[in-house]
């Protein structure tokens, strides 16, 4: 039964490849009225199969029929799974539910219309700038698109049952629109507004909503109705912690034409929803994700539409959902599982952003060169790239040859030279683009006397102690310690990443003996750059592994990508901003593992607490014997609390030091983010002072219609944004100053 109520709707073997979706209910009402225990199941069922929702509550309607009780049960477990749920987007879900039980006579369609007044009002009062706080916007809309989304699935049944009712929640809702402060765009909610009002006036007809309580409607209609009433609403004050809460979808990612979409907008929505619904519940396993996403139970094609939502969600700011990677084994395998239809949509996906990539956030082009390199290394790294050969001979700023250029270099990262050499045959112009052959430049290959006496010695496993005392000696600054030294161990590394984490565990205390300040740590990041020049990855990891081992700080790092060398190639190369990006989420790790371990001990401590008042409220217990008062505990107890208070004491102890030491360390984190993030912004600040005013639409003298100063500007601000979306809950706490000391005017105006 179980297997039964997973399947329902689908053409499988559990109903002999049936597609009669009322022989499918009939089947699985007969079996699970003998299993009414198992309501959790069933309401888990259509709480992670949302899109089956109107089957499920069309049999939850038939056992409301045998047993009241039942379906008073699944209505009070619904109720209070949507109190627990009304800070998150499983409200939606579960609105929905409540929607269609109302359908099937389950729910009283008053009860329901309450709900949405509740609502209603919560949302009016929440923008309401006298008695509301309109920075909570967010949840005011969460709570409009929640009652609009429900309609689809119930407007015709609530129009029919309570027209008075429905038309004032209408009205309502147009209400809201008057008060609520508008976008400059038609935003996500004023769209699907829209698309409700198409709806009305085409008499509530939704192709892409099954209807299965018609064909029972007979027999529904004599169950008994029970109420349903809308939850406790919270309060709350910033509106960037309402962002946070309550997710805004702001529009719509349309990639392709609307010819290609063939669906009334209702129905756009609706399938938006399924596909949405299915992302989020099978996120941990992606074959059934893909089985539920190519199977939805509506009559018409769809691919186009299922792409521009996965890439929306890949897209998604101020960041995705759910990892990166699983949106790209996602669309890996519905390829496969759609062969001759998806991978066409896919490539032209990417041909039309990649028609926008000029205007494109930042950190979306990112997130775009990765999943294309990844998804292109699923298949051969086949693509047709001399429709791209043209960006050639674009000038090396053209966001367009960027794009391709780190493609190509991410391909080679996932892959070897000669294969993606041998993939741009059909476009040859494009090797230009190729990054150089991942080979390190050794400066001594010549064989310098020092660098020889050093190798041996590193090979012969010397102590760092002992060539420590060797550099001493042997090396005076003029001959160029740093440079000799960091040459030499970064060649012996250079084999493996493996060889490269054992030379700085063995021998990182020599090279921190030699960077001790922030200016020698600065030239060391300048030695690994200069010795993988050839190889952005390994540059990459080298300083992100000598940051892991203190050996740079990231100051150092943030002084050294503000360097004029690489302030110059901000609009050509990801990289400064990879290794940056590296070093800010390694010092915000840090903080985040603090806490973590911080929480774990304070539980730790409060247990151990526990356990010593345990024992001593059981030490002072006093009962009266004969007269004369003795010890209330059995003895046996008594001494085992005994033992686990002196245990604890003794663990007390050592865990308070443990706090304390933690407690600190977190501090010093606190202050080295602090510092990073006021280091960045006033190396931002200067950066874009020096060019900001001289920036004014330039036109370059090879008629490309965008000059490279404003190009410059315009990535490095693209950068500023995505950095600031990424750590805004640790830059607001410093905003103030920030804004005070840092954010010139024309920085921020920009």
């Amino acid at each position: 039964w179980r297997s039964l109520l997973l399947r329902i709707g689908d053409k499988c073997a559990e109903y002999f490849g049936s597609t009669d979706h009322k022989e499918h209910i009939d089947v699985c009402y007969g079996h699970l009225s003998r299993e009414l225990e198992y309501s959790e199941f069933l309401l888990q069922c259509a709480e992670q199969l949302p899109h089956k929702i109107p089957f499920y509550g069309v049999l939850i309607g038939l056992l409301n029929l045998d047993n009241e009780d039942f379906a008073g049960k699944v209505v009070e477990t619904t109720q209070s799974n949507l109190q627990d749920a009304l800070d998150c987007n499983r409200i939606r879900i579960l609105m929905r539910f409540v929607t269609v039980l109302m359908c099937s006579k389950v729910i009283l369609p008053g009860s329901l219309v309450e709900t949405f007044e509740t609502l209603l009002s919560s949302a009016a009062t929440t923008v309401d700038e006298d008695v509301g706080n309109p920075a909570w916007q967010s949840r005011a809309d969460f709570y409009v698109t929640c009652i609009l989304s429900c309609l689809p699935w119930g407007g015709a049944e609530l129009s029919e049952q309570v027209p008075d009712e429905i038309d004032r929640v209408m009205a309502g809702v147009q209400s809201y629109f008057s008060i609520r402060f508008e976008s400059v765009e038609k935003d996500f909610l004023e769209d699907l507004w829209d698309r409700i009002q198409d709806l009305t006036n085409s008499g509530w007809k939704v192709e892409s909503v099954p209807r299965p309580h018609l064909q029972f409607e007979a027999q529904l209609v004599v169950g008994k109705s029970h109420p349903v009433c809308c939850p406790e609403q919270p309060y709350g004050k910033e509106k960037h912690v309402a962002d946070l809460k309550y997710p805004r979808r702001l529009r719509r990612l349309n990639i392709f034409p609307a010819n290609k979409v063939e669906m009334q907008p209702i129905d756009r929505f609706v399938v938006e929803e399924y596909l949405l619904d299915v992302l989020l519940f099978f996120n941990g396993c992606r074959k059934e994700c893909t089985t539920y996403l190519v199977g939805l139970p509506v009559s018409f094609r769809y691919e186009y539409l299922m792409a521009e939502t996965i890439f929306s969600q890949l897209l998604l700011l101020p960041r995705a959902p759910f990892k990166p990677l699983y949106y790209t084994l996602v669309i890996i395998d519905l390829c496969k599982a759609l062969p001759g239809a998806f991978p066409a949509v896919v490539a032209g996906a990417v041909r039309a952003l990649f028609e926008r990539i000029s205007d494109m956030d930042m950190e979306c082009r990112t997130r775009l060169i990765l999943w294309f390199s990844h998804h292109l290394s699923n298949f051969q790294f086949f693509w047709p790239w001399e429709e791209w050969a043209h960006v050639r001979d674009l000038p090396k700023w053209a966001p367009e040859r960027v794009f391709v250029q780190e493609v190509l270099e991410r391909e080679v990262r996932l892959s070897y030279w000669e294969k993606i050499k041998q993939s741009i045959d059909n476009a040859s112009s494009l090797e230009d683009l190729l990054p150089p052959r991942s080979v390190p430049c050794f400066k001594y290959e010549d064989k310098q006397e020092f660098s020889l006496e050093l190798n041996s010695m590193v090979k012969g496993r010397k102590s760092a102690r002992e060539i420590s005392t060797w550099i001493e000696e042997k090396i005076t600054p003029r001959h160029g310690a740093l440079e000799v030294v960091i040459q030499t161990l970064l060649d012996i590394g250079s084999k493996s990443f493996t060889h490269l984490t054992t030379v700085l565990e063995r021998y990182g205390q020599v090279i921190a003996g030699l960077c001790s300040d922030q200016e020698k740590q600065v030239m060391l990041i300048d030695e690994v750059s200069l010795f993988w020049k050839n190889s952005t990855q390994m540059t990459a990891v080298t300083i992100d592994r000598m940051m892991a081992y203190r050996l740079v700080s990231n100051l150092a790092i943030v002084a050294w990508i503000f360097s004029p060398a690489n302030v110059s190639k901000f609009h050509l190369l990801d990289c400064p901003w990879e290794i940056l990006t590296n070093a800010a989420n390694k010092t915000y790790n840090r903080i985040s593992d603090l806490r973590k371990e911080i929480s774990s001990l304070k539980k730790s401590v409060t247990s151990a607490e526990a356990a010593k008042q345990e024992f001593e409220i059981a030490e002072s217990k006093l009962e009266v014997v004969n007269g004369e008062p003795v010890q209330a505990e059995k003895p046996g107890r008594l001494k085992r609390l005994k033992a686990y208070a002196e245990k604890a004491k003794e663990e007390l102890t050592s865990l308070s030091e443990s706090l304390e030491a933690k407690e600190a360390l977190l501090a010093r984190a606190l202050e080295e983010n602090k510092v990073l993030f006021f280091s960045l912004y006033k190396n931002f600040a200067n950066v874009l002072m020096e060019r900001l005013p001289q920036v004014f639409m330039q036109i370059d003298q090879d008629d490309y219609k965008v000059g490279e100063q404003e190009q410059w500007c315009r990535s490095t601000l693209g950068y500023v944004r995505a950095f600031s979306r990424q750590y805004a809950d640790e830059i607001w706490v410093h905003i103030d100053k920030l804004e005070s000391e840092i954010f010139h005017p024309l920085f921020r105006r920009a």
